[in-house]
């Protein structure tokens, strides 16, 4: 009797462990066939990381936010480091780990140095990893990245000369403050400010060359109204150099008497124009930025969107101005 309960007890045992075999078989076979990014468990998501080196700074934060939104939709793990105060080095060093990383994209804000195109051209892409620049850009053939989201610069420096010359009239001389080791970003904006201009030969345009330190910045800016005793205006090219020039020019004369422009993407340039310190800035789009470029990552590391516009998808531009009196 014992031994005939044993075998009964003992076919039960292997009949629920056949049912739960051809169950666990029928789930594993139904997973297979899901669309990629469904059923996957935490660490199977897609690891993407945004990189900066202007971070806690309100335009980088903004591409932050949005980035974040859209990966938390995309269902995605994203990661956003950045370095203090341009530091080059810990920028670079970022992007090293990421790539030892391995991790499955790299959103990165463009920096046009030879370390840079070395790592996202030979390391990023020996490791297969995509590289999507956001804000800044450079060029394709010298970075291999996937694509560019942000603004079109060389329509942002036509934007903000064409308020200049509406607000200045057909005369004077305007000074271009630019970065001795100009980016990218720069060089188009300083072109399409260029372009402007060439159509107003009553208009002078002089470059005051600076570094990227405080103190190189006044230097640059009290040497410049040295030389050229009759400026009418200032436009600063690199946004993060504003503050500093206003420091210098708040010196020697009144804001007031000149007109001075710039961009959105510096840490002082909002405050600066609510008190009314500049005429104007060009505003861009920094959180559609960060959505787009983890969106269209997504895209291509799902192969929805192959290959990616190599010309990028460019976010809106518009003038924000201030009205002084002159």
């Amino acid at each position: 009797m014992r031994k005939i309960r044993f075998l009964g007890l003992l076919v039960v045992v292997l009949l629920l462990c056949h049912l739960t075999f051809l169950s666990a078989k029928k789930v594993f076979e139904a997973e297979a066939h899901l669309p990629q990014g469904i059923g996957m468990s935490g660490e199977d998501r897609h690891r993407l990381v945004l990189i900066t080196q202007d971070t806690q700074t309100p335009f980088w934060d903004k591409v932050a936010k949005g980035a974040k939104r859209q990966a938390e939709e995309e269902g995605v793990n994203l990661e956003v480091w950045g370095s203090f105060g341009k530091n080059q080095e810990e920028f670079l060093k970022n992007i090293e780990i990421a790539i030892q990383s391995k991790v499955d994209g790299i959103l990165i804000q463009g920096t046009d140095t030879p370390e840079f195109k070395e790592l996202t051209k030979v390391k990023a892409s020996f490791n297969g990893i995509p590289v999507i620049t956001v804000a800044n850009d450079v060029p394709m053939e010298d970075s291999l990245r996937r694509t560019y989201v942000g603004s079109d610069q060389y329509e942002a420096g036509k934007l903000v000369a064409e308020e200049l010359v509406r607000k200045m009239g057909d005369s004077g001389r305007i000074v271009l403050m630019v970065d001795r080791d100009q980016e990218y970003y720069q060089k188009e904006r300083v072109e399409g400010i260029g372009d402007v201009m060439k159509g107003y030969p009553g208009i002078k345009v002089v470059e005051g060359e600076t570094g990227r330190a405080r103190d190189q910045i006044i230097t640059a800016t009290r040497d410049v109204m040295n030389r050229y005793p009759d400026i009418d205006a200032f436009i600063s090219v690199n946004a993060s150099n504003l503050g500093a020039m206003i420091d210098e020019i708040s010196k020697r004369s009144q804001e007031e008497s000149y007109f001075i422009y710039s961009f959105d993407d510096g840490p002082e340039s909002m405050t600066l124009l609510s008190q009314g310190l500049i005429d104007g800035v060009v505003e861009q789009e920094p959180e559609k930025m960060g959505q787009w470029s983890v969106r269209l990552m997504e895209e291509w590391l799902n192969g929805e969107t192959v290959p990616l516009d190599e010309d990028g998808y460019l976010t809106g531009i518009k003038i924000l101005k201030v009205e002084k009196d002159q």
